[in-house]
């Protein structure tokens, strides 16, 4: 298993939500001395998702960054692959906006991305928070020993039902699990009512914060810094 990567020590951190394709201000969130940790959904939806997975392989090349496993993702690697997936109008755009050598490097960067990161006493996470990631090491979209751990990392926690617009509804039972001393950054849900990233405090204290805003879904790219340790 490839290792998670390290946030440089000292170094502070930029949680860059979900990009879902608008590269132009991905671009402005990645013009940073601090490690961009970026929370997964790098395509689909937005004008330019190559040019998002540009930004995303040269963050990592350089060591400046990372970006986590989202769904998306997930789904467009699995295509690349020659996998069986059921391809929308946003994946059809995305893949044919790939030309063959981007279709390669992004098919091997997706393969290896960690589906959760630990920082000291914060998780970084694309779907939501499982308590088997206190101890297990970060999946990728290869693990078979972390499935629950896993499926909570790309898809939050759905309840079995289908909303109105058609997608899964998913419950927020998950932040009462998160412990008093952790903080979780993730995206995945769009939850946001004013613009602004979205803060919930579960029941053991334990806090989750919702950073997607809708970035090439008619809203807008969200990113949060938080100081280095030490």
């Amino acid at each position: 298993m490839t290792p998670p990567p390290v946030i440089p020590a000292g170094r502070g951190v930029r949680v860059v939500a979900d990009v879902h394709g608008d590269a132009r201000a991905f671009a402005i969130a990645c013009d940073t001395d601090l490690f961009v940790v970026q929370l997964g959904d790098l395509v689909d939806y937005g004008p330019d998702s190559a040019g998002a997975l540009r930004l995303a392989l040269d963050l990592t090349a350089r060591k400046a960054g990372v970006f986590l496993l989202g769904n998306h993702d997930l789904k467009l690697a699995r295509a690349l692959a020659g996998r069986q997936v059921r391809i929308n109008a946003a994946l059809a755009d995305t893949i044919a906006g790939l030309d063959a050598d981007l279709r390669v490097a992004a098919l091997a960067a997706i393969a290896t991305a960690p589906a959760w990161l630990r920082w000291g006493q914060i998780m970084f996470v694309h779907g939501g928070f499982h308590t088997d990631m206190l101890q297990l090491p970060s999946a990728t979209m290869a693990s078979t020993h972390a499935e629950g751990a896993l499926g909570r990392a790309l898809y939050g926690e759905p309840t079995g039902r289908i909303q109105a617009d058609g997608y899964p509804e998913r419950s927020l039972r998950w932040v009462d699990r998160i412990p008093a001393d952790l903080l979780v950054y993730c995206g995945h849900d769009r939850r946001s009512t004013d613009g602004r990233p979205y803060s919930r405090t579960g029941a053991l204290g334990g806090r989750a914060v919702f950073v997607d805003t809708g970035a090439g879904k008619g809203g807008h790219l969200s990113w949060i810094d938080l100081p280095g340790e030490g």
